[in-house]
């Protein structure tokens, strides 16, 4: 019954990715930026829904921009939470941009790619970030470079705190956690780390019972004269405190 169950999960999973290629191709392109985002918004609930998975926000929920999230990395699941929170625009390793359907969903959603091992790059995605929060976007990062299994929070890397430095942008710290909706147990199924490839990431949170992902909102710093060192150590140190609160 368990395999069953997760195949039947598998398949609502992809019929409900490709709903969202249909979106992007036939009525994307007919809608203004925020419908755009609310339609973002709403497949990301539903998507959480079909795969049995909860959404619990705390915190000040963000409703406008200029602003920089900050949040730690767990999953591939990660970007699908946020967007049901709150919509903004993700900056995400280029590797995401190859991934079989997510890769087309990611960048219809206007997710800035970094090449994360070049230095000319990330300058380059630096002075995107900036112009788009001087325009008054919400942007998302995830300054750690990579998942952890969400116990521990790993180094932050400051470059893209530049952005929010040049642009006088707030960031706000943000904390992703899932949990085991019956036991309130920290949950690893949905953790994409080590050897893990995209696929038993996928099938190891099918397979697991009801989970609640769970979205922490911080209060917002405006970087005040904080080199970018400075600011991604204040708000790692505001992430770990909502992680461990």
């Amino acid at each position: 019954m368990t395999t069953a169950r997760t195949l039947w999960k598998l398949t609502r999973l992809v019929l409900h990715i490709l709903s969202g290629l249909f979106t992007i191709g036939l009525i994307f392109p007919k809608l203004t930026a925020p419908q755009k985002s609310e339609r973002i918004k709403a497949w990301s609930l539903t998507l959480l829904g079909q795969i049995a998975i909860k959404l619990e926000v705390t915190g000040s929920t963000p409703t406008a921009g200029p602003l920089l999230l900050a949040a730690n990395h767990i999953s591939w699941l990660d970007i699908v939470v946020m967007q049901a929170a709150v919509p903004c625009r993700f900056v995400a390793k280029s590797d995401v941009r190859h991934w079989p359907l997510i890769g087309t969903l990611a960048n219809a959603a206007g997710t800035l790619f970094i090449a994360r091992e070049s230095s000319r790059d990330a300058l380059r995605v630096v002075h995107q970030m900036a112009e788009y929060l001087q325009a008054g976007d919400v942007l998302a990062i995830f300054p750690e470079g990579t998942t952890s299994n969400g116990r521990q929070l790993l180094p932050f890397h400051a470059n893209l705190f530049q952005a929010a430095i040049a642009a006088n942008a707030p960031v706000m710290p943000v904390a992703l956690q899932f949990s085991d909706v019956a036991t309130g147990a920290v949950s690893l199924a949905p953790c994409y780390i080590d050897d893990d490839s995209l696929l038993v990431s996928i099938w190891r949170t099918l397979s697991a019972p009801p989970l609640l992902a769970e979205v922490h909102f911080g209060t917002s710093q405006p970087p005040q004269g904080r080199d970018r060192r400075t600011l991604s150590r204040d708000i790692r140190s505001a992430v770990d405190t909502l992680m461990t609160g």
